[in-house]
């Protein structure tokens, strides 16, 4: 293909800056889950956008802070991997959160990269223009970004800017994905992220960091897919608060994911939901790894 340009573009900044909803604008579709809630993203996911002369896989990492478990370690593990396998590093923050500690760890990592650096600056829909052009200055002052570009990720604003101003970075000419590849997660693990997702939003406090979703075992027929699926928690009282009195909030859980998947299998979907107990699974290496979807 003719002046064909493709790249790896890597999304880090820290938990709940709008990195998950940036990639799913970026693919025109749901590819990551996407919650109010801090640490959601646990593995890298990649979507990728293909059009006529350009083809750009978006790597959306984890949230880097300081861990607190074995899952947490690995998660930050895989968004400081992603920055040496990338092309271009976007450091995706909220405009509305003060500058702070998380903010000046994540720039001196950076500054070990020779990479260039965008500075993604989201959430501009509630800002003036005067509070905007302040901000980006003060930004200005602390890194050598090559492009500071404001957007807002769930608004759609100026990420076209964003696209466009990508590709005059790109210096790869290789396809790496077909046309119509939208991201290359396993369908199981796209299945147990939509049941995750639809847990955090049903839980409350604490309990949707210890949660862990495994589809078990799937049968597929011609008119319908049946999954079986494994919520896993680290404490009984977990267990009580995510089956609900009467069962309730698994029901919801249950209804609301099936609803999803059927949607994106484009067909009737029978899911059935188990939940069990792994006692402080989050600082067990092996489990990580089986439960956590982390590769180590």
């Amino acid at each position: 293909m003719k002046n064909f340009k493709s790249g790896f573009i890597a999304l880090v900044g820290r938990p709940n800056a709008g990195k998950s909803t940036l990639l799913n604008n970026l693919v025109n579709d749901k590819v990551a889950i996407v919650t109010n809630k801090p640490q959601t993203t646990r593995n890298v996911i990649r979507g990728v956008r293909s059009d006529e002369d350009s083809q750009m896989i978006f790597m959306d990492t984890p949230g880097i802070h300081k861990p607190k478990h074995k899952l947490g370690g690995s998660m930050v593990n895989k968004a400081y991997g992603s920055l040496s396998d990338a092309d271009i590093i976007y450091y995706v923050i909220d405009g509305t959160q003060k500058f702070g500690p998380g903010d000046r760890f994540i720039l001196e990592k950076l500054k070990t990269s020779e990479k260039p650096v965008f500075l993604i600056l989201n959430k501009i829909d509630r800002f003036s223009g005067d509070d905007l052009i302040e901000l980006l200055v003060s930004w200005q002052e602390r890194f050598n970004f090559k492009e500071m570009i404001p957007i807002s990720a769930l608004k759609d604003l100026n990420v076209k800017k964003l696209i466009e101003v990508t590709k005059t970075y790109l210096t790869d000419d290789i396809q790496y994905y077909p046309v119509e590849q939208i991201s290359d997660q396993e369908e199981n693990f796209l299945y147990a992220e939509i049941i995750r997702e639809k847990l955090i939003f049903a839980t409350k406090e604490e309990i949707p960091h210890s949660i862990a979703v495994i589809i078990e075992n799937k049968q597929v027929k011609d008119d319908i897919t049946i999954l079986d699926a494994i919520v896993v928690v680290e404490r009984d009282s977990q267990k009580g608060i995510v089956i609900g009195k009467g069962g309730h909030v698994l029901k919801q859980v249950g209804t609301l994911a099936r609803r999803d998947i059927a949607q994106k299998l484009n067909k009737k979907v029978f899911l059935n939901l188990f939940v069990k107990v792994e006692k402080d699974w989050r600082n067990n290496p092996r489990k990580v790894e089986k439960y956590g979807h982390i590769d180590e």
